[in-house]
């Protein structure tokens, strides 16, 4: 990136080289300001931001990070965190301990009902779930998203789960081809494609088709939310299964299409190092019968 390009290109944007020389300009004269200032500050200035108005602080701070790793600025010295890998602290609290087992159909308990999370006691037990439940556990997640408590009704309002929606993965092989796209026309849709990245039910609730039915009113609920909170009406959902731990047999019976297998490699793994370190089984949902001609442009 230190070299004489023309441009650089980010998650989709392109960066002019006078737009490199602000941010190389702000980042040596703002001396004393956070990372994540800095990436606000430039956010702003370049006028990164998404349909809903907000700024594209977290992807512009890795942005900036790789500028850095290549040489060409010097950022502020980071704040301590945690080690990477290891496991995020999460509460621990009478909300979350496990409760009477609940089984049975799922008439019997609606009906179901998605709350979506807003207020601090939400977000803190959906994390606390998450976090103690979820076999992946609770991670910030990545860029847009929108999280959800799942309640059942009968005999009385119960919070039994969680599920997320979150940004789509810049590039995945089996979705690319079967949308058809070019890096160009991905670039441009991307961001109509949401992830499913999260769906916990606890493990003391076995309710027979609690999953699927969850599902169907989830994608219902999301284009809606989704919309609202970001401008963008999406068109496509993916998700993730783990075929060492799980079927994805409620998603199948939500009529998702299974196209395959990721890489392996994950989301970080810019440098290629974990290929087929553990794939996973990839499943999509159009939300709308003429999503794939509208993602390639057509509609």
């Amino acid at each position: 990136m230190a070299g004489e390009q023309p441009s650089y290109r980010f998650c989709g944007k392109v960066f002019t080289p006078e737009d490199v020389a602000l941010i190389r300009e702000v980042v040596e004269t703002c001396s004393g300001v956070s990372r994540k200032e800095l990436a606000h500050t430039i956010s702003e200035l370049l006028g990164w931001t998404r349909p809903g108005g907000s700024l594209k602080g977290r992807e512009c701070r890795e942005f900036l990070e790789r500028l850095e790793a290549a040489g060409f600025l010097a950022l502020p010295v980071k704040q301590k965190r945690r080690p990477v890998g290891s496991v995020t602290t999460v509460p621990h609290t009478a909300r979350g301990e496990p409760g009477a087992a609940l089984t049975g159909r799922v008439e019997v308990y609606a009906p179901v009902v998605l709350q979506m999370v807003q207020r601090p006691d939400e977000r803190l037990l959906f994390r606390e779930l998450v976090g103690r439940y979820h076999y992946l556990g609770y991670a910030v997640p990545f860029g847009a998203h929108i999280q959800y408590l799942i309640s059942v009704s009968k005999p009385a309002p119960t919070v039994v789960g969680c599920l997320q929606f979150s940004s789509a993965a810049w590039r995945m092989r089996a979705r690319d081809q079967w949308i058809g796209w070019d890096e160009a026309t991905r670039a441009r849709q991307l961001q109509r494609v949401v992830s499913n990245s999260r769906f916990l039910l606890v493990p003391w609730v076995h309710i027979h088709n609690l999953a699927s039915a969850t599902l169907g009113l989830a994608l219902r609920r999301v284009v809606t939310d989704w919309q609202a909170r970001y401008g963008i009406e999406p068109l496509l959902v993916e998700t993730l299964v783990d075929p060492v731990r799980y079927s994805g047999g409620c998603y199948r019976a939500a009529n998702w299409v299974v196209l395959g297998a990721t890489a392996g490699r994950g989301r970080g793994d810019r440098a290629h190092q974990r290929h087929g370190a553990s794939p996973k089984r990839l499943l999509v949902y159009p939300l709308t019968r003429d999503a794939v001609d509208r993602l390639r442009g057509r509609g």
